[in-house]
């Protein structure tokens, strides 16, 4: 997770904030805190280093939200104000920190004395209007910034976000090379379009390369053998199929995670949320496998009926994110609810009806590993080494038992074990515990008390969530920018000129009218009949124009409906199926986006006008 969140409004205000440094120099921290608060003071003590530290050269400003409900922070606050009137309120402000949260009106007003503010100009500043509206102004300014409770910090205008540590911060603002890459890195990646942004340029980079006269050579690289050895034992693939039935196993594999966690605890988890999407997935299918198999009733290539049927989540959410805040987000819930739903039907397509003939014995070897699995799992055992080792054995017999060997990815998922995530205020109140207990050398931290106490807080939020989603994390980031984008590359490099495409065949007409006309129309029937049938609920928040866009996306079925594709056709037809699925996602991308654009610039139209 990247440092640094959302740009909050402007920070500092020299007219109105009380602050230390130059407010020129270019760099800024504010902090939103409240007296009464231990973490702003623990936090407040890095700062007050941090600012001792920096020389002047960085802008420093502390603004006023008092915890709610709380007559003395809000006391504490105005007597912060107060004392700043005078030119004291850092001494104050120290003050109040040092006294913590044992304050009455009396207390102040000793610390008023001390400090050395003119006691009956204090007291009238306490409760002044002046005082009141600069309580009201840090409170919008926070309203503005999305802040909800405190200690929040603010730099150069973003959320920080990191680690409550001396290095971190300064890191954060004083912005190294190597800090700058890692933030341009994490703000990239953490972009919703730019897996699709990188797949489409490696779908863009491998069609340029086959036909400016590099096609040999590209032939030649995907049909290199690589093989692995293990005495006299070797086991070869070509390139492709290294990618294709290996590296996108562990595409499938974080799929099938991410499948799981909606059925149980996500989009997919209940009947009233899962039904509308579902449904829509359903006649999503349908609808072009039906458009597909009647235009290629009994023909040659009648087996290609899948390839139509599935959506590309990564350009489909990508292409959503591009159109901002015109796609509401409910329907990007329903979309991505829609487009898992999608990708479990797929496989089940894939592992049914897409397989080279079973072998029975392979088939026994990849049943003992799933029981083993299974075992581990009874057994609670939440480490993923085990699964992971029985993973890559599985697939080895599924690859060898004429299924395609990327079940193996999705029934690994299906067996690592799920449990609830974990309550996160009991974590960290185990957290504050073992802080201060490292802080006081208290056992078990009497020794080695940074590394104990780290090491105890990392098994801690671990918990937190499922092995899956750890598993996810660490592979998605693969996933989405190198695995993607090789499958995309070495499977549609594809000579246009004289590669016998003809989007009057059968093959070809099916996929693109059934990705363009297919999708959109079998989604709005099926959620139109779930809907008025009373199973169930559409959003107020979506209209049948934007579902309609929607749906229009849902026909990009690049990645998955490629993948079917290579393992129904063999060339020539291969190629034309895939220029097929190349033109039909151009097609529905545009649809989709032009449809979501005008039905959300409509609706801010009729906002507006109300």
């Amino acid at each position: 997770m990247t440092n640094l969140g959302p740009i909050a409004p402007p920070t500092i205000d020299p007219k109105h904030d009380f602050n230390i440094g130059d407010i020129n120099c270019g760099r800024e921290m504010v902090l939103y805190g409240s007296y009464t608060s231990e973490p702003c003071r623990r936090l407040r003590d890095i700062m007050r280093r941090i600012t001792q530290r920096s020389f002047g050269q960085i802008a420093y400003v502390y603004r006023q939200f008092p915890e709610a409900n709380s007559n003395i922070a809000e006391l504490a606050a105005r007597a912060a104000i107060a004392a700043g009137q005078q030119d004291k309120f850092w001494e104050m402000h120290e003050a109040l920190f040092q006294r913590g949260q044992s304050l009455e009106l009396s207390d102040i007003q000793k610390l008023a004395s001390t400090i050395g503010v003119e006691d009956v100009k204090f007291n009238q500043d306490l409760n002044s209007e002046a005082t009141n509206a600069h309580v009201a102004a840090d409170h919008r300014s926070a309203e503005l910034a999305g802040i909800t409770q405190v200690p929040a910090l603010l730099i150069d205008g973003h959320h920080y976000f990191g680690s409550w540590d001396e290095m971190s911060i300064l890191e954060t603002i004083e912005k190294p090379f190597g800090f700058r890459i890692e933030r341009a890195s994490e703000r990239f990646f953490g972009w919703a379009a730019s897996g699709g942004l990188i797949l489409g340029l490696a779908v863009i980079a491998a069609l340029v390369f086959v036909n400016i006269g590099f096609h040999p050579l590209y032939d030649s690289i995907r049909q290199t053998s690589f093989a692995l050895a293990l005495g006299g034992s070797s086991f070869a693939l070509p390139v492709q199929t290294w990618i294709n039935d290996g590296l996108m196993t562990i595409f499938f594999l974080i799929v099938g995670i991410e499948i799981k966690r909606e059925i149980l605890w996500g989009e997919l988890s209940t009947v009233s949320t899962a039904l509308l999407p579902l449904a829509g997935a359903l006649g999503g299918m349908l609808m072009p496998a039906a458009i597909y198999t009647t235009l290629n009733w009994s023909g040659p290539a009648a087996h290609g009926w899948g390839v139509p049927m599935a959506t590309d989540i990564a350009f489909t959410i990508g292409i959503m994110a591009l159109l901002g805040r015109r796609v509401p987000n409910s329907l990007r819930i329903f979309v991505s609810a829609l487009a898992i739903a999608d990708d479990l039907g797929a496989i089940v397509i894939i592992a049914v009806f897409y397989g080279y003939g079973l072998h029975f014995s392979a088939l026994a070897g990849a049943l003992a590993c799933l029981v083993l699995m299974a075992l581990l799992n009874r057994g609670r055992v939440y480490q993923l080494t085990p699964y992971l080792a029985l993973g890559v054995l599985l697939w080895i017999f599924i690859h060898a038992s004429g299924l395609h060997a990327t079940l193996a990815g999705v029934l690994t998922a299906a067996i690592i074990p799920s449990r609830r995530t974990a309550n996160i205020a009991e974590v960290a109140a185990q957290a504050t515990i073992i802080a201060e207990k490292a802080d006081n050398n208290i056992a078990p931290f009497a020794h080695n008390t940074a590394a104990a106490a780290i090491g105890v807080l990392e098994k801690a939020i671990a918990r937190l969530r499922e092995p899956g989603h750890h598993l996810q994390r660490a592979l998605e980031h693969w996933t989405t920018f190198l695995i993607l984008p090789l499958f995309a590359f070495f499977n549609t490099g594809i000579i246009i000129d004289g590669s016998n495409f003809s989007p009057f065949s059968a093959e070809s007409l099916g996929v693109i009218l059934g990705l363009t006309i297919g999708k959109p129309l079998g989604i709005i029937a099926a959620c139109y009949i779930a809907v008025h049938m009373g199973w169930a609920r559409f959003s107020s928040e979506i209209t049948w124009l934007q579902l309609l866009g929607a749906g229009c996306l849902a026909g990009v079925g690049f990645t998955m409906s490629i993948f079917i594709a290579t393992a129904a056709f063999s060339d020539p037809q291969l190629a034309s199926v895939k220029l097929a699925t190349l033109l039909a996602s151009i097609i529905s991308a545009i649809l989709g986006g032009a449809i979501l654009s005008c039905a959300g610039a409509n609706l801010d139209r009729h906002t507006i006008h109300n």
